[in-house]
């Protein structure tokens, strides 16, 4: 199993000013191919790092914040063929796929009409399909119903941790993964809820104990303060391998 990092940037300014690309994950493991949270420039990240969206297997939204979903609709369509074939499968969070109060959706009906198979992600749910298995974990975001995840493919298990404020239970429901990812948007506690700081990355590692950790979803201080750093603090505190992530780097798992 291969990921490859078509964005690493988070945050509001990052997400305009682009500073670092915003695309999401690409997961490929023999002929599988997953993209997860397709945000701002996940198409032109994928032809960049020479992917095919066209080869697309599966399209996982964590939740509906913009920065996180804005490209599902185009790469939807390059999944399900021109938009002309229905296949593929869609997982997302229930504001993503069924929408909030306001009836506001990450991704619109037409594009869903067009999946052969479409989940919504409910904590402690797993799914199976063909070629892989997902498990769907608590988060605790502003948007209710973010969801992480433990993806399981070819024997290996992949983590992730997105946006979501710090909380006990983390490190034991994201136990035996091979490679963890966690957003890790700011060195230091702000004024910014729900994202996770370094030390909070120390305590779930100091459970969870993964093979790896990579952090991703860089907020603008966090780039100031320089990822590579806070990733060897995290090593040091955790005793678990941790490293940074750039916009096109491949993981091997």
């Amino acid at each position: 199993m291969e990921l490859i990092f078509l964005g690493t940037g988070g945050g509001r300014i990052n997400l305009v000013k682009q500073f670092r690309s915003t695309g999401g994950q690409w997961i490929i493991s023999n002929d599988l191919n997953i993209l997860v949270d397709p945000g701002p420039g996940s198409l032109l990240q994928a032809k960049k790092y020479g992917l095919d969206p066209l080869k697309l297997d599966a399209i996982i939204v964590t939740h509906y914040h913009v920065d996180h979903c804005s490209d599902s609709d185009v790469m939807i369509e390059a999944m399900t063929n021109y938009a002309l074939k229905k296949k593929g499968i869609f997982i997302g969070s229930e504001y993503t796929i069924e929408g909030d109060k306001n009836g506001d959706t990450g991704v619109t009906k037409y594009h869903l009409s067009k999946v052969e198979k479409v989940v919504v992600a409910k904590y402690g749910a797993k799914e199976k399909f063909e070629k892989f298995g997902i498990e769907f974990l608590e988060l605790r975001h502003d948007e209710p119903t973010a969801f992480g995840f433990k993806l399981y493919i070819d024997g290996k298990v992949l983590g992730l941790i997105c946006d979501t404020e710090y909380f006990e239970e983390l490190g034991e429901l994201y136990k035996d993964c091979d490679l963890l990812l966690v957003s890790c948007l700011k060195p230091k506690k702000d004024n910014i809820p729900d994202h996770l700081k370094t030390d909070d990355v120390i305590r779930i590692l100091q459970k969870a104990k993964p093979k790896k950790t990579v952090i991703y979803h860089l907020g603008m201080k966090m780039l100031k303060a320089g990822p590579e750093k806070e990733a060897e603090k995290i090593e040091q505190k955790s005793n678990v391998k941790c490293e940074a992530a750039t916009d096109g780097m491949r993981v091997v798992v």
